[in-house]
């Protein structure tokens, strides 16, 4: 099956999906991204056993989830399952998560970015409201929140001190509720 599905692209594949409703085609995708997960679990929980057990939790999430949301960038959701999987795991099992491995996305009224990309009627109105966010602000909101970027990743890559990169995102992330308010309540 590997080998007959190489030429298809995610998003063809998430089409033929939602389209049929035939978990083959989540099988297809789910077997591309197996070591991704197993490599972000193995990054949390630390035990391989864990880790694969994780990896199948989160199969079977995602298996009974997808259908809910109009997902259009796979590998960044199912890797956002995978990690709140674990970082779930890990405070079940009350051991200290950093701070920076969880970043906050329940300040500024619950705004979610991760969950508004997979709701596709959101997504232009997200990089609309991305684009017209101060240059720092848009990288540091665009690196952190749609590449992943951990805070030091981004400071290094974009050279601002960690204390500005905290304060772009957080401003960021407040300047996007703000100006999807605005957009969303002028649509109506």
């Amino acid at each position: 099956m590997k080998e007959d599905f190489k030429h298809i692209t995610d998003e063809e594949l998430l089409g033929r999906f939602y389209q049929s409703g035939n978990n083959e085609w989540l099988g297809v995708l789910l077997e591309r991204y197996t070591l991704l997960l197993f490599g972000t679990c193995m990054k949390y929980l630390k035990n391989e056993t864990e880790a694969r057990d994780a990896v199948q939790q989160v199969f079977l999430k995602v298996i009974t989830e997808l259908a809910k949301y109009k997902v259009t960038y796979f590998k960044s959701w199912v890797y956002l399952v995978a990690k709140n999987h674990c970082l779930m795991q890990l405070r079940n099992k009350g051991k200290v998560i950093l701070k920076e491995e969880m970043p906050d996305i329940t300040s500024h009224e619950d705004l979610d970015i991760g969950e508004l990309l997979h709701k596709e009627k959101n997504v232009d109105l997200l990089k609309e409201s991305i684009a017209a966010l101060s240059e720092e602000q848009n990288i540091c909101v665009t690196l952190f929140y749609l590449e992943d970027k951990s805070y030091q990743e981004i400071a290094g890559q974009t050279g601002y001190e960690m204390m500005k990169v905290k304060s772009y995102i957080q401003n960021g992330k407040r300047n996007l509720k703000i100006l999807m308010d605005k957009k969303m309540t002028g649509n109506k």
